[in-house]
């Protein structure tokens, strides 16, 4: 599966491109603030329905612009051609067509185009929150676990549901009762499905991170959940455990929209004791552990945009990631770098069918290597 052509209208600095691309490398140079991160984000909107850069669509549009639209012409590994098309409206109308069909809902498109990025804003992953974990892992198995996003959506529906009954004085317990049951269910999925992943990630990551590194370092990821101590990692028991505190805080103080992935480097957290050449190993490691996960369950190799990787790794590093790129476990991946004669090195040891371009102000064309 690849990606054959783009058509991009208003999109961020973009206003207007239409691109044909290489099914192997592809490669973006220009300068920074030119716009070779917005192609990629445009590919993994189309895949992702989303930016992978911000949560909200109002970010998305050209300046002034009042509309966005993408659409992207792809063949799949039986050779059959399928278009893909989103389009986004200033008031917040999103409409996702596939091979000019709507969907009846945009969630129904995730996973039919997997898609992996790794971006230096992948460094929130090890210095924010654990909603920036929380969000990696939902990438993951929405991408090759319809149920998965089905139970995600309905969680977190009901959560604030529970949230805003906790909120309102004289809490009527019966309907407290009612949603603790109805979330019970799809909170034990999500966990068993996180906890299975996680365990995954972890030696996936593990063993590319020894190569990465030529195994000076041991890394390590642990699911951490409120429902690793509830008595049958039940949601219903541990509300039961925390009602009187909810009452006071009210907002559900515990559950899976808690959930956290601690990741460590020799034993010690990542984020205190790791170098920014050891963190940027790590995600990658981490990215490509989520790559061969996601082609081993979705039967097919994901697009694999590649933002600005080469910076801050070691020619050793740089070597062996571009071994791997060069194997036929991958697919089609998108390379954008600000150095063109780096990237051009790097790109043309790899293969030679490549398609190259350059960016200025978002305006792209083709570029000679």
């Amino acid at each position: 599966m690849y990606l054959k052509r783009i058509l991009i209208s208003n999109f961020k600095n973009i206003r207007e491109a239409d691109l044909c691309f290489s099914r192997k490398i592809n490669c973006i140079s220009g300068n920074n603030g030119e716009g070779k991160t917005n192609l990629l984000d445009a590919i993994y909107y189309l895949s992702m329905t989303k930016s992978y850069f911000n949560s909200s669509d109002s970010y998305t549009f050209t300046f002034g612009e009042s509309f966005s639209a993408l659409n992207g012409g792809y063949v799949m590994d039986d050779s059959t051609e399928e278009n893909i098309s989103v389009g986004v409206k200033a008031g917040g109308e999103k409409i996702v067509k596939r091979n000019g069909k709507a969907y009846q809902r945009v969630s129904e498109h995730i996973g039919s185009i997997p898609i992996v990025m790794v971006s230096p804003s992948d460094t929130s992953l090890i210095n924010g929150g654990g909603e920036e974990r929380r969000k990696f892992i939902n990438s993951i198995l929405s991408q090759v676990d319809k149920e998965y996003l089905r139970r995600v959506m309905r969680y977190n529906q009901l959560l604030a549901q529970r949230n805003k009954l906790l909120k309102m004085p004289g809490i009527q317990s019966d309907l407290l009762e009612t949603l603790n049951e109805r979330m019970g269910p799809d909170a034990h999925y999500i966990y068993m499905k996180r906890m299975e992943l996680c365990l995954s990630l972890q030696e996936m990551a593990k063993e590319f991170y020894s190569k990465l590194s030529g195994a000076k370092e041991e890394v390590s990821l642990e699911y951490i959940s409120d429902l690793h101590d509830a008595e049958e990692h039940s949601l219903e028991h541990l509300f039961a455990k925390n009602y009187e505190r909810d009452l006071i805080l009210k907002y559900t103080s515990s559950g899976i929209h808690r959930d956290d992935v601690g990741f460590t480097l020799g034993g010690h957290p990542i984020k205190k004791c790791g170098s920014q050449g050891q963190q940027k190993s790590f995600l990658i490691a981490l990215k490509l552990a989520q790559f061969t996960l996601m082609k081993r369950l979705h039967g097919c190799a994901p697009i694999l945009l590649l933002d600005d990787v080469f910076d801050k790794l070691d020619m050793q590093r740089v070597e062996y990631l571009l071994g791997l790129v060069a194997s036929d476990e991958f697919g089609q991946i998108f390379i954008s770098d600000s150095n063109k004669v780096r990237m051009s090195k790097i790109a043309q040891s790899v293969t030679k069918e490549l398609q190259a371009f350059e960016v200025i102000s978002g305006v792209y064309s083709n570029s000679e290597e």
